[in-house]
C-alpha cells in the first residue's frame, strides 16, 4: 500500500536506518487503538499460542476499524501541500481556566510590567 501511494518504505521520519521505517512510522498512528489494548487483552487470558491469538485479534481489528482505508486518507493528509488539503476544522485548541477554549501557536504569557490589570 505505502509504495502503490508512491512513498518509499524506507523514508523514516521516527524510524530511521531500516528499510521498512516509513511502514513503522505508519504502524505507530494506530498502535494505542488497536495493538496495545489487544496485546494485554490477549495476555490477561493467557492462550496456549499467544503469538497466533494476536495476530488474529490484530487482523480482525484492522478490518473493523477500517485501518487500511485510514491510512490511505492519513498518508496523502500528511504528504500533501497544505493547498491540496481538505480544509479540516482546527482540531487543536488550548483550554483557559477563566477563558475557555483559546487559539493555539499564540504566546500568551505577559510580562509582570505588561499586566493591564
Amino acid at each position: 500500500m505505502i509504495v502503490a501511494l508512491g512513498c518509499a518504505p524506507g523514508l523514516g521520519f521516527v524510524h530511521v536506518g531500516h528499510e521498512c521505517s516509513f511502514v513503522y512510522d505508519i504502524a505507530d498512528l494506530y498502535k494505542a487503538e488497536v495493538t496495545i489494548p489487544i496485546a494485554f487483552e490477549v495476555a490477561a487470558q493467557a492462550p496456549d499460542d499467544l503469538p497466533a491469538v494476536v495476530r488474529r485479534r490484530v487482523r480482525d481489528a484492522m478490518v473493523e476499524h477500517h485501518i487500511l482505508e485510514r491510512m490511505v486518507h492519513d498518508i496523502r493528509y500528511l504528504l500533501l501541500n497544505a493547498d491540496e488539503r481538505e480544509q479540516e476544522p482546527e482540531a487543536v485548541y488550548l483550554w483557559d481556566n477563566k477563558v475557555g477554549t483559546v487559539a493555539n501557536g499564540i504566546n500568551y504569557f505577559e510580562e509582570e510590567g505588561d499586566k493591564t490589570s
